[in-house]
């Protein structure tokens, strides 16, 4: 399944938050493809666009995140796929 994950970062947590991705490079675990991953300008928030059909590694990842992000993941399908759902 394809997902979009939007974050926002935590009252405060900017530092904290920049410091761990360049660190870490806020990469996904096994089970979970990042596709792309976009900043908002400002810096508060972003989203990222991911493949799995693991849900323990979607938690795994936001897990390691949640003390400095909120998160929101939204299932999403592509255009083709909702013309087959809405039907003709």
């Amino acid at each position: 399944m394809t997902f979009v994950i939007h974050y926002t970062l935590g009252p405060g947590q900017r530092d904290v938050a920049q410091r761990r991705f360049k660190e870490t490079g806020g990469l996904p675990p096994e089970g979970a493809t990042m596709l792309g991953r976009y900043h908002c300008a400002q810096g508060r928030e972003g989203f990222v666009i991911c493949e799995s059909n693991d849900a323990a590694a979607l938690a795994k990842w936001t897990q390691d995140w949640t003390d400095c992000l909120t998160f929101r993941i939204l299932p999403v399908v592509d255009d083709g796929t909702m013309a087959q759902l809405i039907g003709s």
